[in-house]
This record gives C-alpha cells, structure tokens and sequence, in this order.
C-alpha cells in the first residue's frame, strides 16, 4: 500500500465531518429564526375636523320638585305611582277635606252677615245707588237743611217790612210803634235763622259720623271675604297637583297616612330638557361661550349623538381642582335621556384642527393595561403603539394621540404581532379609502 494513502483518507474524512457540521448549525439557526407575520396594512389619514373639547358629565332633570303638602291632614287618596307622567295641575294626592269644608262653610256665612250689617248702615245714612255718600239724602239732614231755608225765608221777608217800615216812619205814613214792631220781628227771624242753621249742621255732623259706621262696616266686609278667600285655599290646598308636566319618581306616602307640612308627597322630574353638568379645565373654559354646540353620547346609545348647547358656564372656579363646571341643554321630547346619566360630550369650537384616522379593525384593546393599541410597520417590522381613541366615523376612528398621521398600520392577523415582530405585508386601501 501506498505510504501517502493513509493520511489523505483521514484528511477526506475530516473535510467530509466538517461539512456536515456546518449543516447542522445552518438548520438550527434555520429552525429558530422567528416566522414572518402577514398582515394587511393600511395608511393613516389626516384631515381638518371642527375644533373641539372633549368632556364628561352627567345628566340632570331640568326641575325636580320634592311636593310638600300646604296644609297637614290625613291622607285618603293617591291616584298616581312611581313612574307616572303627569300633567301639570294633575292631583297627585287628596287629603280629607271635611274640617276645611266646614271653615269654608263658616266663612260664609260670616260674608252673609257682613253684607247684611253693610246694607243697614248704608240705609241709614241714605247713600245712593252708586255708593256715593250724601248726607243731605239723610232724612234728619233733610228736615233740618228744609227748616233752615224755611227760616232764611222768613228772615228775609222780615228785614224787608222792617226797611219798609223805616222809610215810611221818615216821611210820617206809619207810626214808629209800627215800625219798632217790624224790626222786633226781624230780630226774632234772624234769631230762628241762626237756631235752623245750627240745627242743620248739628244732623250734618251726626250723619257724618254715621257714614264712619258704613266706612266701619265696610272694612268688616273686607274682612270676612278674606277670611272666605283663606278658606277656599284652605280646601283648594287639601287636593295636591302637579306643579308642571313630569314623571313622578318618588311617593312616599299612603292612603291613611297623616301627614303635616314637612312630609314629602312625591317628587317630580321634568325631562323635556335635560341639562348636562361638565367639567373643564380652567385653561379650557377660557374658550368655551354660551351658546356653543355639544354633542353628547351615552351607553344607552352607543353610537347616537345628542346635541344642545352650552346654558351657562359657572363664573367661579374651583379653587382646589381649578375646575370649571359648565352646563349645557339638550331638548328631551322623547325621555330618552335620563337623570343620572353618565355621558361623555364634545364642545364644538370656531375653526378647525387636524384630525388622524385610521381603520378601526387597526385599533386593538389592551384588557391588562386598559389601553388602546396600534402596530405601525416600519421595515417590514411591527412597532406597538399606545394611542389615545377620539370618536368613531364609520369604519374608521380618531386617533388623538400617538400617531402623527404618516405611519402605515396594520389592521390584519393583530393577535399574533408584538413590538418588533417581522411581518410580511399586504397593501391594503388607505384609511380614508376603508369602507
């Protein structure tokens, strides 16, 4: 044998070991090289949406009312339940009415003689039809004014034979006894005149201060119709209504049951319009105005929008959260909002800003974190991003923060990705293409 031939078979056998162990490690490194993921991927989209602030707050009734009895009394009907809408003047709860009747009855009966006592003052004095008083309509006033002009009369007639009787005694026609007599005549005349005109005005006098006694009377009759006035409240108040149109929410009370003026009947929420309680920020508020549109949205009806408008925005802040609190009013006609609600709103602002969407089947929860999750691909590499959600616009969604609005994102196979997985993508419509 050849003395060469046995160190070349032993070199070709180590060549042919070292090939093959070269095969190995290139399949093991095969073998754990990760797989490549194929997704569909889609490109995020901008555009120009109304300016906007997005709040939370809770629905509250227009007017609630806690309905307490105006009088105390025994319950003895309540024609309406929990859940009920009412008119406004509708009886919600009656009370007895017997002792309030009774007053009623009373008072009455006290205008009755009121009136009687008023119509006898007034014949006495005789005032005319109109109520006006005049005391010459008086009979004594009457008698006495009648004497007195009797007495003027006389008096006159009188002076004039007396002035007669003088001229004539001047020229020697009549003696002066005659004309002393006429004069003593005069003089008694206007002595009666005197006492008529004193008498005269002494019934003028007592008629005036029987016109007191109807001006006395009078005020008597005022009384005793404001006492019957009370007394119909009274009764009126004994039947409880509705003080406006709503849903009774609340009635604690019970046929039987007595109840005085602190005692709650029921209470009643008025829910045609609804006001909405919001929280803002004091670097916000600024910008907010009566007036403003507010879209609102709630569980009850996930994907509804419900728009008012800003009602009010509280002058004052909170000095510890610097909290605003705004109010805005959404019509009601249906009752489909209710007090209590939780709702998240969004108050539209003049002009606009730049919004991202992307495919909403892009956006992945996060149970654990409680967190919205995008993949973006950049070179052929997924990148996990935490991002902020907005509100939805058909297939799409608002990205509010943690795109910028140029990355590619994938909206297939999500549940196999991780950041830094490898991924072999398949061109799919941009996201303002997505249907």
């Amino acid at each position: 044998m050849n003395r060469y031939f046995i160190p070349g078979l032993a070199l070709l056998f180590l060549f042919l070991a070292g090939c093959s162990r070269t095969k190995e490690v290139t399949a093991a490194a095969s073998s754990t090289a990760p797989s490549r993921v194929t997704v569909t991927v889609a490109q995020a989209s901008t555009r120009t949406v109304p300016a906007s602030i997005a709040e939370t707050g809770t629905f509250v009734a227009d007017e609630t009312s806690d309905i307490a009895p105006l009088v105390a009394g025994r319950v003895i009907a309540t024609p309406v339940n929990i859940g009920d809408f009412v008119h406004n003047g509708q009886v919600i709860c009656e009370l007895d009415h017997r002792d309030a009747q009774l007053r009623l009855e009373q008072a009455r009966a006290a205008l009755d003689q009121a009136n009687a006592a008023l119509r006898q003052t007034q014949s006495r004095i005789g005032l005319t039809g109109n109520g006006q008083f005049d005391p010459n309509r008086v009979p004594e006033v009457a008698g006495a004014k009648a004497a007195y002009e009797s007495a003027q009369s006389q008096a006159r007639l009188a002076s004039a034979d007396a002035k007669r009787y003088e001229n004539l005694v001047a020229t020697g026609d009549v003696s002066r006894s005659a004309f002393e007599k006429a004069r003593t005549t005069q003089e008694t005349a206007d002595a009666q005149t005197n006492a008529a005109r004193q008498q005269y005005e002494a019934a003028l006098n007592t008629a005036r201060q029987n016109w007191g006694a109807v001006e006395n009377s009078q005020a008597s009759l005022e009384g005793a119709r404001s006492q019957l006035a009370q007394a119909e409240k009274g009764l009126a108040d004994t039947t409880i209504r509705a003080p406006f149109d709503g849903f009774i929410t609340d009635r604690p009370v019970a046929a039987g049951e007595y109840v005085a003026l602190t005692n709650k009947i029921a209470t009643i929420v008025r829910l045609n319009t609804m006001k909405l309680h919001l929280q803002t920020p004091e670097q916000q508020a600024a910008h907010v105005r009566a007036g403003m549109p507010v879209t609102a949205r709630v569980s009850a009806y996930p994907d509804r929008d419900f728009t008012g408008k800003i009602a009010a925005v509280n002058p004052s802040v909170d000095p510890n959260s610097r909290i605003f609190i705004l109010e805005a009013r959404f019509d009601n006609p249906k009752g489909e909002l209710r007090p209590g609600m939780f709702s998240t709103a969004r108050i539209l602002l003049p002009g606009g800003e730049t919004a991202v969407f992307v495919p909403r089947s892009a956006v992945v929860r996060d149970k654990t974190t409680d967190s919205y999750q995008v993949f973006a691909i950049d070179n052929n590499t997924a990148r996990l991003r935490v991002v902020v959600t907005g509100d939805p616009d058909g297939n799409l969604i608002r990205i509010t923060n943690g795109l910028s609005g140029n990355e590619t994102v994938a909206n297939s196979n999500l549940g196999s990705l991780y950041d830094g997985a490898p991924v072999q993508s398949n061109v799919g419509l941009p996201a303002d293409k997505v249907k």
